[in-house]
């Protein structure tokens, strides 16, 4: 599915995004590491005939020129993307990392959601293990395999970007992170994922992006640790995937979900890429939300 490209004003400038167009509820689609706004072109085709659907580039990632300069910048900006769209009380949807920035800014209270869709993309260890873990992504052996897995920060010229961008395409179903997706979507988030710099082209983001937001600060009130779950008030949905990130602490899980009235857990057969392997159920999972914030919408009115 081909949309409009369009641009986001935030407080130092702006991030790139696509409108999948359709109509009624706004629906934000928020990438993890690594990818952008194209990963959701297949979900979105099966959610506009009921909503309106727009993916953005968070910052470091896809087109969008600015990078992160702080540890919480990238889940902040989703306030003003909420703003600048003029939507009230819409679904967020968020998948690996975008998970976590569309849960920290229903929790800091920058956007009201009518529900978050939480998509492989949860936080559950406490502070102290969390600092633990995000000082462990900083470290140069971390940086290095991005750089091996993903080539994070490659400069390249155009020759090379292309032929890089028809393998990964090519090679599709034999990835542990795409097998399953549509070639050409694989082919297109890579595209999205190179930033024109003059006559060359950088793979986006560069592991100075990741080293910045895993910055996180100690003593940070919204917290990327379990206890950010204590902050939401709204409906959520965690969509857990059987061979993804967070499958063997499906207990866990569990017990977010639990602990309070309106939480959902769903599981699905999937790696952890879900909204590229299986968006057609991932499609029907968010249309569920969508409905239920109608119907929510009618009983006020009455």
């Amino acid at each position: 599915m081909i949309g409009a490209e369009i641009e986001l004003p935030v407080v130092d400038g702006v991030l790139s995004g696509v409108d999948f167009g359709g109509h009624g509820a706004g629906v934000l689609l928020v990438h993890g590491s690594g990818h952008n706004a194209a990963a959701w072109a297949d979900v979105a085709s099966g959610l506009v005939s009921e909503c309106h659907p727009v993916a953005v580039d968070l910052r470091g990632h896809g087109q969008t020129r600015l990078g992160s300069t702080g540890p919480e910048q990238y889940w902040r900006d989703i306030g003003r993307v909420v703003t600048a769209l003029g939507w009230d009380r819409p679904v967020l949807v968020g998948h690996s990392t975008g998970g976590y920035a569309v849960t920290a800014a229903a929790a800091s209270g920058l956007v009201e959601p009518a529900a978050l869709c939480v998509v492989d993309g949860v936080v559950l260890d406490d502070r102290s293990a969390s600092l633990a873990g995000h000082a462990a992504a900083r470290t140069t052996e971390a940086a290095d395999r991005l750089r091996t897995m993903f080539r994070y920060g490659w400069e390249t010229d155009e020759a090379r970007m292309r032929a890089h961008v028809e393998q990964c395409a090519r090679e599709a179903g034999g990835d542990w992170l795409n097998a399953g997706a549509r070639h050409e979507l694989v082919e297109e988030v890579t595209r999205r994922s190179f930033l024109r710099r003059g006559n060359r082209w950088v793979r986006r983001p560069a592991v100075e992006e990741i080293v910045t937001v895993t910055a996180v600060e100690p003593d940070a009130e919204v917290f990327p640790s379990v206890e950010v779950y204590d902050r939401l008030t709204c409906p959520m949905t965690i969509v857990l995937a059987a061979d993804g990130f967070y499958a063997s602490r499906r207990g866990d899980v569990r017990g977010v979900v639990d602990a309070v009235p309106g939480r959902r857990l769903i599981d699905i057969d999937s790696n952890h890429n879900i909204p590229m392997t299986r968006p057609a159920e991932l499609a029907a999972i968010i249309l569920d939300l969508v409905r239920d914030r109608a119907t929510a919408s009618a009983g006020n009115a009455d």
